[in-house]
């Protein structure tokens, strides 16, 4: 097995003995929310459905599937739903999606924490010829074979939230090596990807590490956008885990400008 793909594998360990199958009957999901008539997650306006074990970020402790009825939320209040449920709610307006040239996006901190629930959903999307998209830190990307892969018409990679202020912390070195190898798998399946770099200031914000990026994914002929989005850290109180970005207010147009200009020199398409 290739080494960045058997460091992925330490990720799982970070998801709680009590949470390990806990509710993931494929066939059953839990969504922390929904969005409809998204334009930031994917090609046109979309629905999309944030995956529960997302909205808590990337600490898989504060996910807790549990026991709750069909309908029903669990502590974290999330809707617990059957996959026939989710796909007929889809149906009512899949007709509408390809006039708005959108979707339907699976997104959150991580969805692929339900990764057979989101594959067996996004292939019966698929199937009724509306056009998929999976939003992933690429941490669990090692759970997706390839056929799992052609049921997703586009994979919202995001780069650049592994930084930690520990670099030996094990969680984030696994996490940034496993979006590379995920990020060159794609690449050689020739899957559709667009690559999101969260731009924060004295933490993604180093110019050499800037043009390492660029140089990366200018070489991926499949990446058919890269999105900078500019982001303040916030202190994460949870052990050895990602400390989470937000949104900022706009500022820094000079940097924010670079960056995208970095990007741009090397091949890539960098939206302003």
């Amino acid at each position: 097995m290739n080494a960045l793909f058997s460091s992925a594998l330490d990720l799982d360990e970070l998801i709680p003995p009590s949470s390990r199958g806990r509710g993931l009957d494929p066939d059953w999901g839990y969504i922390a929310w929904e969005d409809t008539g998204c334009a930031l997650e994917g090609p046109g306006l979309r629905t999309v459905y944030h995956i529960d074990g997302a909205s808590h970020g990337h600490d898989p402790d504060a996910w807790h599937p549990g026991s709750a009825h069909a309908g029903s939320a669990h502590p974290g209040g999330a809707r617990r739903v059957h996959i026939d449920t989710l796909v007929n709610e889809v149906e009512q307006y899949a007709a509408f999606l390809p006039t708005v040239h959108g979707g339907v996006t699976l997104a959150g901190g991580e969805p692929l924490i339900q990764h057979g629930f989101c594959v067996r959903f996004l292939r019966r999307l698929q199937r009724l010829g509306i056009n998929t998209a999976l939003a992933t830190n690429g941490a669990l990307a090692y759970r997706l074979d390839d056929p799992d892969l052609r049921c997703i018409d586009l994979v919202i990679l995001e780069l650049g939230s592994w930084a930690l202020p520990a670099p030996s912390c094990r969680a984030g070195q696994s996490q940034h090596a496993a979006a590379l190898a995920f990020a060159r798998r794609l690449h050689a399946l020739a899957r559709p990807t667009w690559i999101r770099f969260g731009l924060a200031p004295g933490l993604t914000d180093r110019c050499d590490e800037v043009a390492s990026l660029a140089r990366f994914c200018g070489e991926l002929t499949n990446v058919e956008r890269v999105e900078i989005l500019p982001q303040q850290l916030r202190a994460s109180l949870a052990r050895c885990t990602p400390p989470a970005l937000e949104p900022v207010p706009p500022r820094g147009d000079e940097m924010l400008q670079a960056v995208r200009d970095t990007f741009r020199r090397h091949g890539s398409i960098c939206p302003d």
